[in-house]
């Protein structure tokens, strides 16, 4: 549709353009409309202007008569210059389309960079011939709101916090520091939706449906997010029809290579399942000999006919062996992308390599019903402990100072090999490490929580560490009568962690969120008391086999039980006590994030498939009779992989991820329905939709994984809206 021009009162009725000649656009002021000149000489009115975010060269511009977003045959258009300016004969609203051939000039370095994605700019005629990420927004907006130009404006002005005539600026020129800060950030954020919305769309499609999907978030209220536990995608649904999954077994797969030794060279089998294949106390028992000769590939776990030649079958109900899952492990295992070393990096070899019949879990049919993300990828390498970190922080938990003399955690930095170029190579193997992966488990000189020092002198915990407030597996220290706090004394003791979570975002633009731990009420009431937790001979038959490790806020300072207790009763809760209470009364708050008890998260080791999907399927199901279902969205993912191999290429980023493929199913009323979404997302892009829905600036982590895809040629990370259909045409 077009968008009218507006005036100050109504924004609906067209009112004359405050127009600029052309000579002001070249002298770096706001750009021009409506000047008496078309190109070429040509009489008739025409609108100057310029393509920003920085400057885009070689754009194509248009006025878009017939508001499809698009510049079509027989629409009026001009290539923008050198420095994004452009006239084109006509006026309104209008598009430009920024192709891979176009460039992108940034003024305040003067260097020149590739557009990577196809990108379309559009502008109401109010722009003045501005076109950006920014005022495509409102566009988008506007359309959403009945065509309400003004209102728009006003909208998405307070939302930046920017004075509306800035809002529709050349950022490039404002002298505000604050405001082009804000323009800018808002404009980074932008640019990779849009370049999605663009791709979704393709030659000929809808892209102001595309757009609209992007921007017009406003329906979505409520986020929740289910952390489910240590699958990979094709464990879970390799078989998933439409899926990128289990190669050989899904015809929609891509290709995967042969798993290899620790030299390189294919394996003539699978290493057996070292220890056997099921946990201690299951009804069937397979094991290590029973698992001897494999093929070298991926078979199913839950096989009708029996695990390998054994005729046992390892059901869904049945508990199997855990399988390491660690950081410096998991990239050994990517092996740069070829996804070929899961065996041999892993202790209980041939085991990493097996998959289940999804079909058979109650989520499989929730994922038919709504969206399966086919291409996201654990945030960061390797286990459970970093994921969560990952998922509210985007980052990384820091160890000052250990390698002090009086560092608790002296001895747990890790020893690694390094290439000439400091980048990591393989954890150092210990001399009794053997030749071949078919003769044992790798070992290893020293794998535990810590990195090595960085460049800037700082060490990062990787692995598994305890937090510093109860609930925590290490007990008060004998001299505290409070009995809220761990030991800091001990070495796996994190200290408080003090960087910004997206907790602290939403809280300081008035937000409510909060995380609802399983099991969270009576495990804190043992650890501040007796401690005296059950005991479960087999460990596996423990319930609920709370983690301390998964409640990721319970590490930070905020959050300290003494200095403010008000901050962890607002925001660290229980899920029976809490969650179904206000889920049931409709007052969830706006982010909520649901971590499942120990025997309900689906972990190898302790849990089975079948009791985590049953229940949390269940949990979707009260949740879409819940009063807050119809603006609500859910997002069901896994933590990591678990140690299970994955076929598809991880992409390059940063020095801490992405990881392995896991699944995610993304559920709402304004979900696709029975869609393989293809989008490239990972664990932080929960973190990057709540971002966007509520205009939250962007955590550092955010900005460093999206600019380390680029750097290594790849794409930003997607933030969910590739999964959603508002409906209807901006």
């Amino acid at each position: 549709m077009n968008l009218p021009r507006s005036n100050s009162t109504s924004g609906r009725v067209q009112a004359p353009l405050r127009c600029w000649p052309v000579a002001a656009v070249a002298a770096g002021l706001l750009a021009a409309c409506g000047s008496s000149g078309a190109p070429g000489g040509a009489a008739g009115p025409s609108t100057s202007g310029v393509v920003t975010g920085s400057y885009y060269r070689n754009a194509k511009v248009c006025v878009d008569d017939n508001g499809n977003g698009r510049c079509d045959p027989g629409e009026t258009s001009a290539m923008s210059n050198a420095n994004g300016a452009f006239v084109v004969g006509g006026r309104g609203a209008l598009v430009a389309e920024i192709g891979t051939s176009s460039r992108r000039f940034d003024p305040a370095t003067g260097t020149e960079s590739a557009v990577l994605q196809p990108l379309v700019f559009r502008a109401p005629a109010e722009a003045n011939g501005v076109l950006s990420a920014i005022s495509t927004e409102l566009v988008v907006l506007a359309a959403a709101n009945g065509g309400n130009v003004a209102t728009a404006r006003t909208t998405l002005a307070t939302r930046l916090g920017v004075g509306e005539a800035q809002l529709l600026a050349d950022h490039n020129k404002l002298g505000d520091a604050k405001a082009k800060a804000a323009l800018q950030t808002e404009i980074e954020q932008a640019t990779p939706r849009i370049a999605e919305a663009v791709a979704e769309a393709g030659a000929g499609g809808d892209i102001v449906r595309a757009l609209r999907n992007r921007f017009a978030l406003d329906p979505i209220q409520n986020v929740v997010i289910i952390y489910a536990e240590n699958r990979s995608f094709d464990n879970l649904y390799g078989l998933f029809p439409g899926a990128n999954g289990v190669p050989g077994a899904n015809p929609a797969a891509s290709p995967a290579e042969p798993q290899k030794d620790f030299d390189g060279a294919v394996l003539p089998s699978l290493p057996p399942v070292w220890g056997g294949v099921t946990a201690a106390g299951q009804p069937t028992v397979v094991t290590q000999a029973q698992t001897v000769g494999m093929p070298n590939r991926m078979y199913r776990i839950d096989d009708p006919a029996g695990f390998f030649n054994t005729g046992l079958v390892v059901s869904q109900q049945t508990i199997t062996r855990d399988l390491v899952h660690r950081f410096y492990n998991n990239q050994m295992q990517i092996n740069g992308g070829k996804n070929d070393k899961f065996a041999a990096y892993s202790d209980v070899g041939g085991l990493s390599m097996g998959y289940y019949d999804g079909s058979r879990m109650k989520l499989w049919k929730v994922a038919q019903q709504f969206t399966l993300a086919d291409n996201f990828f654990m945030g960061a390498f390797g286990g459970s402990y970093l994921n969560h970190q990952y998922l509210v922080c985007a980052c990384v938990p820091t160890y000052p100072n250990a390698d002090a003399e009086t560092s608790p955690a002296k001895g747990s930095i890790s020893a690694i090999d390094v290439d000439a170029n400091g980048n990591f190579v393989r954890l150092t193997p210990a001399a009794s490490s053997p030749a071949s992966v078919l003769n044992g488990a790798p070992v290893y000189k020293h794998d535990s929580t810590l990195t090595p020092k960085d460049a800037s002198g700082m060490f990062y915990s990787v692995n598994t560490m305890q937090p510093a407030y109860q609930p925590s597996s290490n007990a008060p220290a004998p001299n505290d009568a409070t009995k809220l706090f761990a030991d800091p004394a001990k070495a796996t003791t994190l200290p408080p962690q003090t960087q910004a979570t997206i907790g602290d975002l939403l809280s300081a633009k008035g937000l409510s969120w909060a995380w609802y731990g399983g099991a969270w009420n009576s495990t804190t009431a043992l650890a501040t008391g007796s401690r005296a937790f059950p005991a479960a001979v087999p460990p596996a038959a423990l319930t609920p086999n709370f983690q301390y490790h998964h409640q990721p806020f319970n590490y930070y300072a905020r959050f300290d039980p003494v200095a403010h207790p008000g901050e962890r009763a607002l925001h660290l809760k229980d899920f029976d006590a809490d969650f179904l209470k206000d889920m049931a009364a409709g007052t969830l708050p706006a982010v909520s994030f649901y971590k499942p008890q120990g025997n309900l998260n689906q972990h190898a080791g302790y849990a089975n498939v079948s009791d985590g999907d049953t229940h949390i399927a269940d949990l979707i199901a009260k949740l879409q009779a819940s009063p807050q279902w119809k603006n609500m969205l859910v997002v069901v993912t896994y933590d990591e992989n678990g140690g299970f191999y994955d076929h598809a290429p991880v992409p390059r980023a940063d020095r801490w991820g992405p990881g392995t493929r896991i699944p995610a199913i993304i559920i709402s009323p304004f979900a696709k329905k029975g869609f393989v979404d293809k989008t490239q997302y990972d664990t932080a892009s929960t973190l990057r939709f709540i971002t966007h829905r509520w205009s939250l600036p962007p955590l550092p982590g955010l900005v460093e994984r999206d600019r380390a895809l680029v750097k290594n040629g790849g794409r930003p990370m997607g933030d969910l809206t590739g999964a959603l259909d508002f409906g209807g045409r901006s």
